[in-house]
């Protein structure tokens, strides 16, 4: 279980709002979470209804898109929507609906009766369509933020590492946050470098994954001098880069998600 210092550390991070996808389909669902997490959204899963009322108590301010084809009929599914919206705890909540059936009475139920905030989502619609129609949902209900990346803090046990070998000499870090961005990572004994120092070739492994980066100092932690701030040289990361980024990103944070919702 997380600390209550970890716990707030991820929550600071969350400028925005959580964006919860409730038994996503399978077909659509890690497409449609790296689409939200690289533009700016801070996406999770949910998989077990009961288990996803508790961890919408804990974030009152999130957005819930909730496939109604799954986990329970949708006249249980009706019920629970209108539980969300009685419940002190989980009444800010923003709902949304996603499901392959175009009924128009049932669509109008959930629309005008129940009056969902983030709307009806046809998945019949290609997956480009339907995650255009989340994403301006997601922006209408300003989901974003101010924020422009998701980043993720790397707690003890996670592996995300640095290793730089070059002019400047050879050196590991443990890497303690992580953006499409750039870097918060703990070098002791690494050299006092004027900002814009540029590094190159930097090999940074994030679990089992291994990227190269250029990295470019833009200066230190006023409580831990050891701690460098470092951003990303857009100009040198490539696609592939960019994505293996990404995808740590959403693991880590749906890591911190599942142990929460337990």
């Amino acid at each position: 279980m997380k600390t209550k210092n970890e716990a707030e550390t991820h929550a600071q991070f969350a400028a925005g709002k959580k964006v919860f996808l409730l038994y996503p389909p399978s077909v659509v669902q890690d497409a449609l979470l790296d689409t939200l997490i690289m533009n700016g959204f801070e996406a999770y899963t949910l998989r077990d209804y009961k288990k996803a009322f508790r961890v919408m108590e804990k974030f009152p301010d999130s957005i819930v898109f909730i496939n109604i084809d799954d986990g329970m009929p949708e006249n249980e599914w009706e019920v629970y929507v209108k539980g969300i919206q009685k419940n002190a705890r989980t009444k800010d909540i923003r709902v949304g609906i996603v499901s392959y059936n175009q009924d128009r009475a049932l669509m109008e139920k959930y629309l005008m009766d129940i009056a969902v905030p983030c709307g009806y989502v046809h998945l019949k619609l290609s997956l480009k369509e339907s995650t255009e129609i989340i994403i301006n949902a997601l922006n209408a209900n300003e989901a974003r933020g101010r924020r422009q990346h998701i980043r993720t803090y790397c707690e003890e046990g996670v592996r995300a590492m640095l290793n730089y070998n070059g002019a400047f000499g050879q050196y590991q870090g443990k890497i303690l946050d992580i953006s499409a961005a750039g870097i918060a990572v703990k070098m002791p004994g690494f050299p006092d470098l004027p900002t814009n120092t540029r590094l190159e070739g930097v090999q940074i492994k994030l679990h089992s994954t291994m990227i190269t980066a250029d990295l470019i100092i833009v200066g230190k932690r006023r409580d831990d001098k050891a701690v460098f701030i470092m951003l990303f040289d857009p100009h040198k990361m490539d696609e592939a880069t960019n994505l293996s980024i990404h995808h740590f990103i959403k693991e880590n944070l749906q890591h911190f998600i599942d142990q929460m919702a337990q």
